[in-house]
């Protein structure tokens, strides 16, 4: 910040040293499942007598089906306790599974790994799985009936503590849902159904495994929000977006956190690779899709899947979570998910794709688009890869955001180039950054080529296009270039749209970096080593080749080169460079927009030909004067030769139908125009800068559908044809700094479609048009700095839909015509620095103006009466208006009026009573007013004023503040230097933001004085005054305070009130800042306190400066110092200082106790806070 005042809140930390923390954890801390490395897949607990032949033979063979391997204790030998290796095997399981039999009970062995099982469930997050084989989970709960019998002989003669934690491991396990082999009429069926649910188990991914996928918790709850999961319904949603982005990691991540809510789930992944199409056997690839979908759903390996019906038979009573990841092909949606009746109620299918449109061919109405992240995500996910944490390391800051930028946040991308990277040193990381500019990584390619891929020839010429030449460019302009080569190129944007390889936002073409990049590489390959015979040409280097040494072909249809990009010397541009580039469509030499750097093409033996099929010519610095003699523009639609060394563009008449854009800005020699007889296209003309251009032909009268002419700057140009009048459809015209044109034409007044025209500058203009009242159309007229310009006509009346009028320093302007009264509509009105005005029209019906400025009306005496009727004024700039004698009464009348500026009107001697009628008035500033000698008393009741400006008023002896108890809330009132004011204040400030400037008024009586300094809620002032106040209980001589603080109420907010006072300062500095420095020790806090910008001016002495602080007191002593400096340059020092306490918050709070005591630097103090 330039100026601020900051309070510096120094810390003495007193650290306790506990030397007998011991540094190991409590064993007492589980640790958490998510980081546990298991040794097991799963263990079994079982009672072998009841079970090992028959279930649990045919669990393990499921099992391993599926390659599943258990820990199982067979070839243990059994004591009378479980020792260390099994309990290692326990607690290294993921997995528990009790086999709860008939006999379970009997086995003290099997109680205790049962205690054990609990015990890891519990502290390890173990997932334990329950089989009531053959049982009634209600009696191993209650431990009653035969498992109770058994159990209970189990127990005689056990110690109570044992029993008890066998019962309490019973009944917990018990309280597992599990399955229960009475409720199935098939126990093969209930072994798949163990086996699928221990499987989906192993391969679910805790959701705190994802934290480092940055910004995914936001995309899954978007998500979810769409899935609906209390509805009973099936519902299909689809997740869209472009290659690379997110889209698999994404839904993965919301499949882990959601499938445990389902019968049956799978991810069916990379549909679109292992299944692409078109195929030769339709049915074959539905019925292959199929079984994929069945075997993964129940976990079924070898699946038959005879016909297409087999999904719906097996899943119609299942509530399914089914995720389809990468799909690209409604064969693929029809065999895995035609119908939402195929699945059971509350089913959620996922379809994850490129494809829009394809979604939408589905009926899915719920889609989620995938979104790219923020450039601070970005950088996250980049450095994720690269450095393994979410932030670059120390001295890689600025080169990893360039890597960000460069994978245009995409996450692939993002993921590629850090891992890449990594582990390089910051002089590799350089070296590489050129080569990740102009290649793309075969990971990113082969990921991104398969939409292009799937593209019809047409859509692919029209991506290479974009990603070639037109990436930047506006729907429209697009299909202006490329009319001849697409039926409907809309219908091929909407393609390419609906499959992520572009966007179109509100009219724009807008393509990711990776995908331009994959399109450049494309047309890389249609010929490494001879770039001529490509389609187009943007790398600098190719371009040079092909230009210097002649080898382009007719295979060239567009060269786009980047001017900046040549770095060393110059290019000379070969005679017949472009002779052999017959289908040459567009041409675009061009610097970055705004720079203006030395020439870098050259032409030494000139050039003998260009192809007469160009589209586009965009050529900046062209070194010749004219175009190629032969060059025909017939299907010119664009031309850009700015900062050209063209004298004319070409010999003779040439055809120029189809043109819609031309700019020849900055072309200084440019002498002679085109002939515009058939320029009836024409839409854009841009002159800026054409210094030697004297005048228009009189053809530009033919260019009918021009809508913008900018001749700015072009300080030759004498007047303007007649025939000018015919551009009806012309809708801007700038003639800003035409310093040589003196008049318009009489027809200027046809171009009745004008919306805006800027005269700016115009020094020679003798006058406007009567014909202007023609233009009804018009609704911004600026004619700024016209010196000459003398009256404006009359006819201005009859421009009534007239919102903006600017006449600023039209130095001549006597006077403004009574016509203006009609402009209804006329919302800003800017006369400042017109001299000679010496008054306004009756303001009559301008009931819409918003804002008027006056300013530096030198001449002005008064304003009208009917000022009163623009009702709508909020804002009226006087400043300097300094024959001004006094304001109409009728102005307090504007009630919407908002700010007044009468800065420098030295001849005005009152305000008009009844100001409190000016009801929103916020802004009064009348400083410089050296005539004013008092304020009317009713200003102060005007509720909304908030700032008050009187400083420098020398005359002003009263503010009339004594009547008024309370001044308006949050106002800042500057009396700064009002040499002469007496005043005496009995008034209230309740508002905490009133800011008091009374700088040098040393009349000020003490009374008023005294009133500021004790109240409260004036935050920031300034006084004048020679010494601190008594008021100010602990005060010290220098500029720093140690503070002592009772430590029974650290950490409580305390609000001080201080006051300083300067010794010595600098007054050369206008604004300053109060930079309340850190004491010596190297640990303290520094707490940032800025005054109200009012109060900044060159340092005072003789003037107490008074603000509030709060702090929030975290040790039980600190030391508070000031110093006013700026940019760290020292300014003053402070002679006294003082602080009092206006505020505190406490819980509670005990007199007997001493809060605080100060110690002053040079005087100690002491005492009792409060």
């Amino acid at each position: 910040m330039d100026s601020s005042c900051f309070l510096v809140y120094r810390i003495f930390r007193f650290r306790k040293r506990n030397k007998n923390i011991s540094s190991s954890l409590s064993s007492s801390s589980p640790p958490s499942s998510l980081s546990q490395n298991w040794l097991h897949p799963v263990f079994l607990s079982f009672r072998g007598e009841d079970v090992r032949k028959g279930l649990l033979s045919h669990i393990q063979k499921e099992f391993q089906r599926n390659g599943i391997t258990p820990f199982i204790d067979n070839e243990m030998k059994r004591g009378g306790s479980i020792g260390p290796e099994l309990l290692q095997a326990i607690r290294g399981s993921k997995i528990a599974i009790i086999l709860l039999s008939r006999n379970y009970g009997s086995s003290k062995w099997c109680l205790d790994e049962l205690v054990e099982i609990m015990k890891c469930r519990e502290e390890l997050g173990q997932t334990v799985m329950t089989v009531f084989y053959d049982v009634d989970p209600s009696d191993v709960r209650k431990q009653k009936g035969d498992f109770g019998k058994v159990f209970k002989k189990t127990c005689v003669g056990r110690p109570e503590e044992m029993v008890q934690r066998w019962k309490q491991a019973l009944t917990s396990a018990a309280n597992i849902l599990g399955e229960d082999s009475r409720n199935w009429e098939n126990e093969a069926d209930m072994i798949i159904k163990i086996s699928k649910d221990v499987s989906d188990v192993l391969s679910f991914t805790p959701s705190k495994d994802f934290d480092e996928f940055v910004g995914i918790e936001a995309h899954t709850t978007e998500i979810t929000s769409l899935l609906q999961l209390d509805l009973e319904e099936v519902r299909m949603i689809g997740i869209w977006g472009p290659a690379g982005i997110g889209k698999t990691t994404i839904s993965r991540v919301l499949y882990n956190k959601l499938f445990h809510q389902f019968q049956l789930g799978a991810i069916i992944d990379n549909i679109k690779v292992r299944y692409p199409r078109p195929c030769h056997d339709e049915y074959s690839a539905k019925l292959q899709l199929q079984k994929e979908l069945l075997s993964q759903m129940i976990n079924q390996k070898d699946m038959v899947v005879p016909h297409l019906g087999v999904a719906q038979e097996r899943l119609k009573d299942k509530k399914v979570l089914l995720v389809l990841d990468d799909v690209d092909g409604l064969v693929q949606l029809d065999a895995m998910a035609k119908d939402v009746q195929w699945f059971g109620l509350g089913s959620r299918i996922i379809v994850v794709t490129q494809d829009l449109k394809l979604l939408k061919a589905h009926g899915i109405k719920y889609i989620y688009k995938v979104d790219f992240p923020t450039s601070d995500e970005a950088l996250e996910i980049f450095c994720m890869y690269a450095f393994g944490e979410k932030s670059p390391k120390v001295g890689f800051e600025q080169i990893a955001r360039t890597v960000t930028t460069l994978a245009g946040k995409l996450p692939l991308g993002l993921r590629v180039m850090g891992s890449y990277l990594r582990r390089m040193s910051k002089q590799e990381w350089a070296k590489s950054i050129p080569r990740l500019r102009t290649s793309l990584d075969d990971d990113i390619e082969s990921v991104l080529k398969f939409s292009y891929n799937s593209l019809a020839e047409q859509e692919k010429d029209l991506f290479l296009h974009i990603t070639c030449f037109f990436r930047r460019e506006r729907i429209e302009t697009l299909e202006v270039f490329l009319a001849k080569k697409s039926v409907d190129m809309r219908q091929g944007l909407q393609i390419l749209a609906d499959k992520s390889l572009l966007s179109l936002n509100l009219g724009n073409i807008e393509m990711h970096n990776l995908l331009v990049q994959l399109g450049l590489d494309i047309v890389r390959k249609q010929s490494i080593h001879k770039p001529g015979k490509r389609q187009f040409l943007v790398d600098t280097e190719d371009i040079c080749e092909v230009l210097t040494d002649d080898t382009g072909t007719r295979t060239l249809i567009g060269i786009d080169l980047e001017l900046s990009g040549v770095i060393e010397g110059v290019i000379n541009i070969s005679e017949r460079a472009f002779e052999r580039m017959c289908n040459l469509q567009f041409l675009r030499f061009h610097h970055p927009y705004g720079d203006r750097c030395h020439d870098i093409l050259y032409l030494p033996q000139g050039l003998s030909h260009i192809s007469r099929k160009l589209r586009l010519l965009h050529w900046e610095r062209y070194p010749l004067t004219c175009l190629p003699p032969k060059f025909n523009p017939e299907f010119l639609v664009k031309i850009n030769m700015r900062d050209s060394m063209l004298e004319k563009l070409w010999d003779g008449n040439e055809p120029i139908r189809n043109l819609k854009w031309m700019d020849l800005s900055f072309c200084v020699n440019l002498k002679e125009l085109p002939d515009f007889s058939t320029a009836t296209n024409l839409q854009e003309l841009r002159l800026i800068n054409c210094l030697s251009l004297v005048e228009l032909p009189s053809s530009i009268g033919n260019a009918t559908n021009l809508l913008e002419l900018d001749l700015i700057d072009c300080s030759s140009l004498v007047k303007l044809p007649s025939s000018i009048g015919n551009l009806t459809n012309l809708k801007k015209l700038f003639l800003n700094r035409c310093s040589s044109l003196v008049k318009l034409p009489s027809s200027f007044g046809n171009v009745t479609s004008l919306k805006e025209l800027n005269l700016s500058g115009c020094s020679s203009l003798l006058e406007i048009p009567s014909s202007i009242g023609n233009i009804v159309n018009l609704k911004k007229v600026y004619a700024d700095g016209c010196s000459s310009l003398v009256q404006l006509p009359s006819s201005i009346g009859n421009n009534t839909n007239l919102k903006e009028l600017h006449l600023l320093n039209c130095s001549s302007l006597m006077e403004c015509p009574s016509s203006m009264l009609n402009l209804t509509r006329l919302e800003d009105l800017n006369l400042s620095g017109c001299l000679s005005l010496v008054k306004l029209p009756s303001i009559g019906n301008v009931i819409n103006l918003q804002s008027l400025y006056l300013s530096d009306c030198s001449s002005l005496m008064e304003l009208p009466f009917t000022i009163e009727n623009a009702t709508n004024l909020d804002t009226l700039y006087l400043d300097g208006c300094s024959n001004l004698l006094e304001l109409p009464s009728s102005i307090w009348n504007i009630t919407n009026l908002q700010s007044l500026y009468l800065n420098g009107c030295s001849s005005l001697k009152e305000l008009p009573s009844l100001v409190e009628n000016a009801i929103n008035l916020q802004s009064l500033s009348l400083m410089k007013c050296s005539s004013l000698v008092e304020l009317p008393s009713s200003i102060w009741r005007i509720s909304n004023l908030s700032y008050l400006d009187v400083s420098n008023c020398s005359s002003l002896l009263e503010l009339n503040l004594v009547s008024h108890p309370v001044v308006p809330d949050s106002l800042i009132l500057d009396a700064g230097d009002c040499e002469s004011l007496v005043q005496r204040l009995d008034c209230f400030f309740q508002n905490p933001k009133i800011v008091l400037n009374f700088a040098n008024c040393f009349k000020l009586n003490q009374e008023a004085r005294d009133l500021i300094i004790q109240t409260s809620a004036c935050r920031n002032a300034i006084l004048p005054g020679e010494k601190v106040p008594a008021y100010f209980t602990y005060r010290a001589t220098g500029d720093s305070l140690t503070v002592k603080l009772n430590q029974k109420y650290l950490l409580q907010s305390l609000r001080f009130k201080a006051c300083l006072l300067l010794v010595e300062g600098q007054n050369k500095w206008p604004n300053w800042g109060m930079n309340l420095v850190t004491s010596r020790e190297p640990d303290g806090h520094i707490v940032l306190y800025t005054p109200s910008s009012h109060l900044q001016g060159p340092l005072l002495m003789e003037n107490l400066y008074t603000f509030e602080f709060e702090l929030v007191v975290t040790s039980s002593e600190f030391v508070l110092e000031f110093r006013a400096d700026r940019y760290k340059c020292a300014l003053g020092r402070f002679d006294k200082f003082g602080v009092h306490v206006v505020w505190c918050h406490l819980d509670q709070y005990e007199s007997k106790s001493p809060l605080v005591s100060f110690v002053g630097v040079a005087s100690p103090f002491g005492g009792i806070f409060l």
